[in-house]
């Protein structure tokens, strides 16, 4: 009797009809055999494992966000797009060279050496439907038990593209997922600008550079994969911070109201609101240039917040506070705002904060005084 190797050894004798099939091909992949393929989501819920040892701890951060990115498909119907995920097989299951399929026993399960928070974010989905479903069936809600069935369905068929790696060790796994998300990184500031699906303040930003003639004055670099070229004075992924400064008095990292979702009617209001606040940055600071420190992006960005306050007095956006405000910008020396090297060596958000609470303290201080005055003079 030939001894037992694997748990497939004693599981299998031939392919029992509660195997599970993954179709596909094996192939060479630096040096390593692999099976590439295209599952549906409650085929590959059903065969992978999560070992911590390889496994970084879950980010819920990341999770939520890429929930979020799920429901765009789920509840609005818009195409979305998911790198594949890589498994180690780690011995289990067994290929059928003729038929072209990798079998797996219900009890054998392949680990995740990439993907994990896509497939928590999944299974989160799906559990958070299921548990919607019960409710609905408990409260004989049925429109709404159909609703989320169709849901479950289409979480349940969404194709996956999958990669197993059928013969590495555990080190090679750790190895692999170092690799992985060491040496990629995300697609950085303009990029944003060719995904199809972009926040509130990303499309705005769009719209804002190529309908309105104010931002011809203010050429910003639509494209360039991070910053700007020389030739340009802001670049898209600062325009969406300032337009997060001047609506919600914030830095981008903390928006609130960046969502995918909002009414034409809304998004045309914000944009009449923020060309003319461009429009009368234009109007009170020298003319832009890239050597005048009033047009560099941390006092811009800084500008903004202060900006905020004035016209958001009232609880939603007031031109007439902001006109007011605007006025006290003539009057500001810039090279003020900093001492010595501290331009260039302190961290941005400081720099950025410096600069709003310069602008603040000296509006404060002085602007009942300098607007009176302009205006009895006038």
């Amino acid at each position: 009797m030939e001894p037992v190797q694997s748990l497939s050894d004693l599981l299998s004798t031939g392919h029992s009809g509660a195997s599970i099939e993954v179709p596909g091909r094996l192939a060479r992949t630096f040096g390593q055999t692999t099976l590439s393929t295209t599952l549906p989501m409650s085929k590959l819920f059903s065969i992978y494992e999560i070992d911590l040892e390889v496994q970084r701890q879950l980010i819920p951060k990341n999770v939520s966000r890429l929930v979020d990115y799920i429901l765009l498909y789920l509840d609005h119907g818009q195409n979305i797009y998911f790198p594949g995920v890589i498994l180690s097989a780690r011995g289990a299951g067994s290929y059928d060279t003729e038929r072209e399929k990798y079998y797996l026993q219900p009890v054998e399960k392949c680990y995740v050496v990439d993907g994990q928070h896509r497939l928590a974010a999944f299974r989160r989905v799906m559990e958070t439907l299921q548990s919607n479903m019960a409710r609905a069936k408990d409260r004989r809600e049925y429109d709404r038990v159909d609703e989320i069935t169709q849901k479950l369905r289409k979480l349940y068929e969404f194709p996956m593209s999958v990669m197993f790696y059928m013969d590495i060790s555990a080190r090679q796994e750790r190895q692999l997922f170092s690799d992985i998300n060491k040496l990629p990184r995300k697609i950085g500031g303009n990029l944003a600008v060719l995904r199809d699906q972009r926040r509130f303040y990303h499309i705005m930003a769009s719209r804002l550079v190529q309908d309105y003639s104010v931002m011809d004055q203010l050429p910003t670099d639509m494209f360039s994969e991070r910053g700007k070229s020389s030739d340009y004075l802001f670049a898209y992924s600062l325009v969406t911070e300032l337009l997060i400064a001047l609506f919600e008095g914030r830095l981008k990292s903390a928006a609130r109201n960046n969502g995918y979702h909002y009414t034409e009617e809304f998004l045309e209001e914000h944009l009449e609101h923020a060309a003319h606040y461009f429009k009368l940055l234009l109007r009170y600071l020298p003319a832009p240039d890239r050597g005048e420190l009033c047009w560099t992006e941390n006092i811009q960005i800084a500008l903004g917040l202060f900006l905020h306050e004035e016209a958001f007095k009232s609880g939603q956006f007031n031109k007439y506070t902001l006109e007011y405000a605007v006025k006290i910008l003539p009057h500001i020396d810039w090279n003020l705002i900093y001492k010595n090297d501290e331009k260039d060596r302190l961290p941005r958000r400081s720099r950025i904060m410096k600069a709003y609470q310069y602008i603040k303290d000296y509006y404060d201080k002085e602007h009942l005084l300098l607007l009176s005055d302009k205006e009895d003079v006038g």
